[in-house]
This record gives C-alpha cells, structure tokens and sequence, in this order.
C-alpha cells in the first residue's frame, strides 16, 4: 500500500500550528515524569522484568495508566518507568533510545537487566557471525558490537553493559547506571554491577 507524504500529518507535533520545539520539550517533560530507563531482554518468559524492577526502586510506577484530558485525548501517563525490550537485554541496542528519551524527558537511571537461561547464552559470537554468512552469504562481523551478541558469563556481560552505558556520549554524566540478573523460575532479582556518580541518589 503506497501513500503520500503528508497523509498523517494533522497526527505530527512538528505539523501543528505554532509548534516550537523547545516547547513541547517542556511539555513532554511535564506530561510523562519519566525516572528510570530498563534494558532487557524480548524474552517472553521475561517479560515481568520492568514490574519487578519498578517494585525493587521505591517511588516508581509501572505500568502506570494514561491521562486523559477533557476531550478524551491522551495527554500523558503516570509511567515512571521506561522498558527497552531487546535481543539479550544487551545495553548497545538501547543507547540511541537512552539519547532519545534525555531529550524528550530526562530521567534519573538505567538499569540492565540480564536473566537466566537466556538464547543468547547458548552461541558464541563468531558462532553466530560464522552462521549468518554460511545460511545468508553476508558478513555482518563488522556491522555491530562484538562484545554485546553474546553472553558467556552474566556478570562480566552485565559489567560490559554498564560499562557501555557510561562510556557512551549519548548518556548524561550524572545518570546511574546499575546491572541486575533476573531468575526468570524463582523471580530472584540481583544487583550485580552498580555505577552511581558520587552526587547519585542510592
């Protein structure tokens, strides 16, 4: 089905009369109170890992209910909480979301989360580099991050993770950062790795 430019514009913030940018920024903020941004794996057996975690920080909501204004419109939401579901939980594929979330709302922490009996524990890297040529024809080895395809030890994963997240530019400087293993049978969660600037709340 093909479309033309401009068909859903009357549904793009940028479209609307009189839109300034740093503006709806404000708005934005005031309209989500966005603190905690999780990392996890699209795991269904995992899937409870943002309710678990939003229970282990006090103050925060999940999965919260949205705020309606006098014409039935969504406005905002009452989510404190943010999940980023991905292949392995593995912190690279969520650092264009942490940038994009800091400029739309800013937040207090981001948490990793990496759980028991997860796929990408049972291939190695070059495992799964050496497949993918040999079924597709296409070397991807240098396409993404090495150290994140896999997982052979959850604490030295969760340690890489973290340490990604705060080596990153796009991740601001007072941010906390933690990594926690989730036991997808016993519903066990574990601080494994915690980064927290000296002027972070705890």
């Amino acid at each position: 089905m093909s479309t033309t430019k401009g068909t859903f514009s009357e549904f793009v913030f940028s479209a609307m009369p009189g839109f300034d940018e740093s503006s709806f920024r404000k708005l934005f903020a005031q309209a989500i109170h966005l603190k905690t941004i999780v990392i996890h794996c699209f795991d269904p057996r995992a899937v409870e890992i943002p309710e678990v975690v939003a229970r282990h920080f006090p103050g925060e909501i999940y999965p919260g209910e949205n705020v309606i204004d006098e014409a039935g419109n969504r406005v905002g939401h009452t989510r404190t909480l943010f999940p980023v579901s991905v292949a392995g939980g593995r912190a690279v594929a969520g650092l264009q979301s942490i940038s994009t979330m800091e400029h739309l709302f800013g937040f207090e922490n981001v948490v990793v989360v990496h759980h028991s009996f997860c796929g990408a524990t049972s291939f190695t890297a070059d495992g799964m580099l050496d497949a993918y040529k040999h079924e597709h024809g296409v070397d991807i080895s240098g396409a993404y991050d090495r150290g994140s395809i896999s997982i052979s030890d959850f604490e030295s994963s969760l340690k890489y993770d973290v340490d990604l997240v705060r080596s990153s530019p796009g991740v601001p400087a007072h941010v906390n950062v933690y990594g926690f293993f989730y036991n997808i049978d016993t519903g066990e969660l574990t601080e494994v790795v915690r980064d927290v600037p000296s002027s972070g709340a705890e």
